[in-house]
């Protein structure tokens, strides 16, 4: 039987009730002063994505240090990463994180053969 997620004691359905403010008490205590900060910001916030998904619209956002609160559970959030919008599905496990920790920016690094001149045995070849 799978293992009902809990936030700092509290289940799903509890957290769904709580205000932005209520929520970010539950907070560590970074986030918890940028959620009281930029409380009104976060509810508007979660207040277009609830219009926008009611409208079958994208939800895209450049906004990657908004704080996650359970009303955004389960919304699928396009993220800008600084080149494309990344999709994102937000679970219950991303509760208190900001939505750039889901969206990189940057890649991995794949380099291939050495060019000319990258080692010595290849300087001393005539290049055409």
């Amino acid at each position: 039987m799978a293992k009902e997620f809990t936030f700092r004691g509290m289940s799903e359905a509890d957290l769904k009730k709580l205000d932005v403010r209520e929520f970010a008490k539950m907070l560590s205590s970074r986030r918890r002063r940028t959620a009281l900060r930029n409380f009104d910001k976060v509810e508007n916030f979660v207040q277009s994505c609830k219009k926008k998904i009611s409208e079958n619209k994208k939800i895209k956002t450049q906004n990657r240090d908004m704080i996650i609160t359970p009303q955004l559970v389960g919304m699928k959030i396009q993220i800008y990463n600084g080149k494309e919008y990344n999709p994102v599905d937000i679970l219950w496990e991303m509760i208190g994180h900001r939505l750039g920790e889901f969206s990189l920016t940057r890649k991995k690094v794949e380099h291939s053969a050495p060019g000319i001149g990258a080692t010595r045995s290849s300087a001393s070849l005539s290049v055409k």
